[in-house]
């Protein structure tokens, strides 16, 4: 007997007592292996994740875990040959498995990178500024983001298996989440092989990721408050969900990410000798053969001027001719197995409804490619229909499989009404050389679609296309895409994260966030900051510098050595005039060179670099005669795992004679962690 899967289950391997239900090749019709969960403990998954794997991910800081996922990344490299060649059996074809393996591979590489630039290497994130609650300062506010104790539970759909879970994965544990895989049944062996590479590696903490190879089961029925589901696949399984009484009353969050009649609209400032046009057409054969169609994001609407109709289905055909369907072991094909003859069916019954309301222009939804065996291979030819005038059908039947339909319009807007009429996609495709079109179709687009790719010429060389979801942008899309995100680069992570306004006295909530906070005490070390390591240095550190007097000549230097004669700083009879000035001033930026010389403790040591400055505000007007000094104090320090120093970020004040802030900035500096 082949392979029976197995779940991972509380640290150890779990296999069904019974045969299990076969699991074909989608080329051959072979049995692969079989599944079933029958006589997995759902009560014990979930404990076990709430409270082995949850601790213990949340132990570590965001960018221990963006290292972990770093080194899951390096190491399912090494393994990608076995991926390979174990995806062709889910009728994936090299590209397509590029798609998933390697998209999957990236998007851990991606938020590993993202979780280190862009969070802090502590287990608290900030959302947006400190919020003043009272007037004398000593009370105030701030949002911040904390892990929930819960657990994450991905339920995923046949068509990428690897990425499908990795890209879920991914901001899940950085943001503190164990997570629990639920494949679906048809590609499930290779959910499968990549969870068991992932545990050999033990790279991630014992609990951070299990699987159920099978049935949910009674799994959602232990999920409670802080728990969530991360959903992608049909509306109908979704609504079920949905309906479930822990979603509904439970406090389980849920996001669904479902099928969407996505559409690809070509402007009308596009003739048929334009680059645009060609951009056009293989953009939506890409996305009908690519994965045999089998994707959230591929193209079912193609969205054409009337007058282009005619031309636009012609050169659709033509292109669809030249793709061989086949076996995805044959480096010749160019569009595989659809993933099961059920899934095949399925796609048939689609484009029967279909037809009720378009023409046939191109395929055999009732045929076979040649050179295949359809008895055994769910092999489909790519179909290409032409919707009726005011034909509903194309805006209801999602044909999960290489299946678009051209339909045209005489007006923009009725481009627009006809993607709208999708309610809700995860993803348009705009492509234009137009400006004015590229503006009025985004505006009007965007309140129905979660992405929109704008392609034209100018983009065409680096653009990721149509169908491709990016670690970096939210995937999801409103309405009938299911009403979620996903992905979006930090987002991703903070969705999953707890979002609390802290209030307190500054003292309190710089001991709380780890971050000093204005109207906090400071502490001046016995010598200058400047002189101490990272290990040194502790929050609130203060340097209180001596005052400089600024001058006229200060002023008449700083303009002629920069080239920056703005009137304000050169001119006094136009500077008087000024309603905000009346006089001269200073330069914002001779301020602020005139602050660092303050501060700055010029002999080598510890501080190796400033790198940069955030948040920097004038406040009030420098004039000559004027004198400013400087507070400079510790605000945070982030320690750098993979070097031997780290970033420190300084409160910078800058006051006049008379106590009042005339600048406010944060200067970042990398600091050694030694002396």
């Amino acid at each position: 007997m082949t392979t029976l899967l197995e779940s991972y289950v509380a640290g150890r391997w779990f296999r069904s007592a019974d045969d299990g239900e076969p699991l074909l090749d989608a080329a051959t019709g072979d049995e692969v292996a079989r599944i079933s969960a029958r006589g997995l403990d759902y009560a014990a998954l979930v404990h076990h994740a709430r409270t082995v794997g949850g601790p213990a991910v949340r132990a570590l800081t965001f960018h221990q875990r963006a290292k972990l996922l770093k080194a899951l990344a390096l190491h399912l490299g090494e393994h990608k040959p076995e991926l390979y060649d174990l995806s062709l059996r889910t009728g994936a074809t090299t590209r397509d498995t590029w798609v998933d393996v390697d998209g999957g591979i990236g998007t851990l590489f991606s938020y590993a990178s993202k979780g280190v630039r862009e969070l802090p290497n502590d287990t608290i994130a900030f959302d947006g500024a400190l919020e003043p609650l009272g007037r004398q300062g000593t009370f105030v506010g701030q949002h911040v983001y904390t892990s929930r104790p819960g657990v994450t539970v991905q339920i995923n759909a046949f068509n990428f298996p690897v990425w499908g879970m990795l890209e879920k994965l991914a901001p899940a544990f950085l943001a503190g989440l164990p997570s629990i895989v639920k494949p679906a049944g048809q590609t499930a062996y290779l959910t499968e092989r990549a969870v068991r590479v992932i545990i050999d590696s033990g790279i991630l903490p014992p609990g951070a990721l299990q699987l159920v190879s099978g049935g949910a089961g009674s799994l959602l029925d232990e999920l409670g408050v802080h728990d969530s589901v991360a959903f992608t696949g049909s509306a109908h399984t979704a609504g079920i969900l949905r309906r479930h009484p822990n979603v509904l009353d439970g406090g389980v969050h849920l996001g669904v990410e479902a099928d969407s009649l996505n559409c690809s609209v070509l402007g009308p400032d596009v003739h048929p000798e334009d680059p645009e046009f060609d951009l056009f057409v293989k953009g939506v054969v890409t996305e009908m053969t690519v994965k045999a169609g089998q994707k959230c994001t591929a193209v079912r609407r193609v969205i054409v001027p009337e007058a282009l109709a005619g031309r636009v289905t012609e050169a659709l055909a033509a292109r669809l001719a030249r793709i061989r369907v086949g076996d995805p072991r044959d480096p010749d094909v160019r569009m595989g197995a659809l993933a099961s003859l059920a899934q095949r069916d399925e796609v048939r019954k689609a484009v029967e409804a279909l037809r009720s309301g378009a023409d046939l222009v191109f395929g055999d939804p009732a045929g076979s490619p040649a050179d295949v065996d359809a008895r055994r291979g769910a092999f489909l030819s790519p179909i290409l229909l032409r919707a009726h005038p005011g034909a509903g059908q194309p805006h209801d039947v999602e044909p999960f499989g290489p299946v678009s339909t051209v339909m045209s319009y005489e007006t923009l807007d009725q481009a627009v009404t006809l993607a709208a009429r999708g309610r809700g996609s995860l993803v348009g495709s705009v492509i234009t050389h137009d400006p004015a079109v590229a503006r009025h179709l985004v505006l009007s687009l965007a309140p129905w679609h979660g992405r929109i790719l704008v392609l034209d010429r100018d983009d065409a060389g680096e653009s990721t296309g149509h169908g491709s979801p990016l670690p970096t942008l939210v995937h999801g899309g409103p309405g009938r895409a299911g009403g979620g995100e996903e992905l979006g680069g930090i987002r991703g992570v903070l969705g999953h994260m707890q979002r609390t306004a802290v209030q307190a006295s500054p003292h309190l909530l710089t001991a709380v966030t780890g971050r000093w906070t204005t109207g906090a005490r400071r502490d001046v070390p016995p010598q200058h900051p400047f002189r101490l390591s990272l290990t040194e240095l502790e929050i609130g550190h203060t340097v209180e510098t001596a005052s400089r007097t600024v001058t006229l000549d200060d002023i008449a230097h700083f303009a002629d050595f920069t080239g920056d004669r703005f009137y304000a700083h050169t001119d006094e009879a136009s500077a008087t005039r000024n309603p905000l000035f009346g006089g001269i001033v200073a330069h914002g930026y001779l301020v602020v060179s005139l602050a660092a010389g303050l501060f700055v403790d010029p002999a080598p040591g510890p501080v190796l670099a400033n790198f940069g400055v955030d948040g920097l505000r004038f406040l009030s007007p420098v004039r000559p005669g004027d004198s400013i000094s400087v507070l400079l104090t510790v605000k945070q320090v982030t320690p750098r795992i993979n070097a031997d120093y780290g970033e420190v970020r300084w409160d910078a004040l800058v006051r006049n004679q008379n106590g009042d802030a005339v600048a406010t900035y944060d200067v970042l500096t990398l600091v050694a962690k030694s002396r």
